[in-house]
């Protein structure tokens, strides 16, 4: 039976997870990963698969790094949302209208979730934990259709000593997301580098405060996301972002995994009944990746009007920064399955409770 999920519930579980604070940052550091993969992959194929068909899809994402992907496919099939816009209430669409999209971008979690679970929603752009608390919370009713976003923290200072990761040892680094997915990244991080009893760690509760930290004192040293390293370095020349984790996870995780920060989900409901939608919009997201990688000027004004970066110069220096990708099949199973194990390790809460089964990863037809 599918569970029902208030808006107060959704907050909690996104602020017990720490979420919420990490949805305005995106991955530094240019990835190759940002071609799509069409091989097929685990899950459940469509029982009843349409040639074609007559469907509004739904789709619905964050202010954040999730949604950078997707501004050229929103631009060109319906146009950038206004905030608060509105989804249909069914989407079901006139005989030969053929695939149609309406968006809308939500500046909070908790009013995304509930709308996902009570069939509101029918594709999602979320955090990478949050695809496996919904298939957990609605008892396998969700799957993954693509990984959209790769690792969104960097290391951030005006200390000349430090050029890679295993120069914190001996440092105080300052980070928020304590109890979420940054701390248990972090602390998978450093135990692999073997400097986890070298590194003393203090917490912060807003990036803003990191921020604000390394521009009392270029020398410290912080954990930032994007587009907040972007508009830091740009106010203070005095400091640099050394070390993506990104590449510190690809050098220390040996499963073929990735440093995953956003996926794309859809309802199994949806992708069973609609599988031509499903593959449209995978084709569409994977081309707009590649236009907003390619061309970031072209690009910034729609992340701009999104509401994801107040200004169109600190979006074009930092959207190629942005780890904007679009994996899918058994690349984004490989990525996605070996990040997940590290969470569940940590905190099994943050995944729901439980790995998600092989049913949760979307294989196209």
């Amino acid at each position: 039976m599918q569970k029902n999920m208030t808006r107060r519930e959704a907050l909690a579980t996104l602020a017990g997870l720490g979420l919420t604070g990490v949805l305005a940052g995106c991955g530094t550091g240019a990835s190759d990963s940002s071609a799509s993969d069409s091989s097929k992959s685990g899950g459940a194929k469509a029982s009843k698969a349409k040639a074609s068909d007559d469907v509004v899809v739904r789709v619905a994402s964050l202010k954040g790094p999730t949604t950078i992907g997707l501004v050229k496919m929103m631009d060109a099939t319906s146009g950038i949302p206004a905030d608060g816009a509105a989804l249909p209430q069914d989407n079901s669409a006139k005989k030969g209208s053929g695939i149609q999209y309406a968006y809308a971008v939500s500046a909070s979690p908790d009013e995304l979730l509930p709308q996902i679970i009570q069939g509101k929603v029918d594709i999602a752009c979320v955090p990478s934990n949050v695809g496996s608390v919904l298939y957990n919370k609605t008892e396998g009713k969700i799957r993954v259709i693509d990984v959209n976003t790769l690792g969104v923290l960097s290391v951030v200072t005006g200390d000349s000593s430090v050029k890679g990761f295993e120069d914190l040892a001996g440092k105080t680094v300052y980070v928020s997301g304590k109890g979420s997915s940054p701390e248990y990244v972090l602390d998978f991080l450093l135990g692999k580098a073997g400097i986890a009893d070298k590194v003393t760690v203090e917490w912060k509760s807003e990036h803003t405060e990191v921020a604000a930290v390394l521009a009392s004192d270029p020398k410290a040293v912080g954990i930032l996301p994007q587009p907040f390293t972007t508009a830091t370095l740009v106010q203070n020349g005095s400091l640099k972002a050394p070390v993506d984790l990104t590449d510190v996870w690809k050098k220390y995780a040996t499963d073929g995994s990735e440093f995953v920060m956003g996926t794309t989900i859809v309802r199994a409901e949806f992708a069973d009944e609609h599988p031509a939608a499903v593959e449209d919009f995978l084709k569409r997201h994977a081309k707009s990746v590649k236009q907003v990688n390619a061309d970031p000027k072209a690009a910034a004004p729609l992340v701009v009007k999104a509401g994801i970066v107040p200004k169109e110069p600190i979006a074009v220096k930092a959207i190629p920064q942005c780890n904007v990708v679009c994996i899918t099949g058994k690349k984004m199973k490989r990525a996605l399955e070996g990040y997940l194990k590290v969470l569940y390790d940590a905190n099994k809460a943050s995944v729901g409770g439980a790995l998600p089964a092989d049913d949760f990863y979307y294989q196209q037809a």
